[in-house]
């Protein structure tokens, strides 16, 4: 799997921000620069893509195991040479030390991307490649992991996401809707109440989502620097 999908994916999932992103790197002993962050973070074809090497995505992992999990004194991240590649298999390990899932919970992950396998079948991924049980991971094992991570810590996002109209995923003109209460019989609303509440609704829903988008699995992130 393309590791600029694997860094995006993942960063969606926990809700990693910039600054949180370059904080992991730094734990890993990488200053990572802020434009080659947004590099990676593309897609292809788009323009200022460059690729995700294995060398970043092994350091982004490690660093966000040491995050997670504490630094192992005497232990230091290692970095890949230019020929050394990062399997999916060694991918998927890394994420599981970082995330402290058991076979339970990385069963459960995948089955929320409506991918179902069984506790041997998961457990060949994690046996040593001269191992008679091993077996290579594919990309379409990893990228349902990731999906499955999102719909885990992200529900809402996914929910919300998912119950959109194509109407409401078009970018916003700038104008908010206008918005028509119901009418029921026998009631009688005061134009100023109504606007007020939907005023009130809107300052919430605005408060809430400005909140969420700074908000990770680990807490509250540094905000970003101007």
């Amino acid at each position: 799997m393309i590791h600029n999908d694997v860094l995006r994916r993942l960063r969606y999932a926990l809700t990693i921000n910039d600054t949180a992103a370059i904080s992991i790197f730094k734990l890993a002993n990488y200053d990572m620069e802020i434009d080659y962050l947004h590099a990676v973070m593309k897609r292809e074809g788009e323009e200022g893509y460059l690729p995700c090497r294995d060398k970043i995505i092994g350091l982004f992992l490690d660093g966000l195991i040491i995050k997670n999990r504490g630094r192992q004194e005497g232990q230091e991240p290692k970095v890949l040479g230019p020929k050394e590649r990062l399997s999916n298999n060694e991918v998927m390990r890394k994420i599981r030390i970082a995330m402290s899932y058991k076979d339970e919970d990385m069963i459960h992950a995948l089955q929320l991307a409506d991918f179902r396998i069984s506790k041997s079948e998961l457990s060949a991924f994690f046996r040593k490649p001269d191992h008679r049980n091993f077996k290579p991971a594919g990309d379409q094992v990893v990228r349902n992991l990731l999906q499955g991570m999102v719909k885990k810590h992200r529900p809402d996002s996914t929910v919300s996401h998912r119950n959109a109209k194509p109407d409401d995923r078009k970018p916003s003109s700038g104008k908010p809707n206008e918005i028509k209460p119901a009418k029921k019989k026998g009631t009688t609303h005061s134009p100023k109440t109504e606007k007020g509440e939907l005023n009130s609704r809107h300052t919430n829903a605005v408060r809430e989502s400005s909140k969420q988008a700074n908000t990770s699995v680990w807490g509250t992130l540094p905000s970003k620097k101007r």
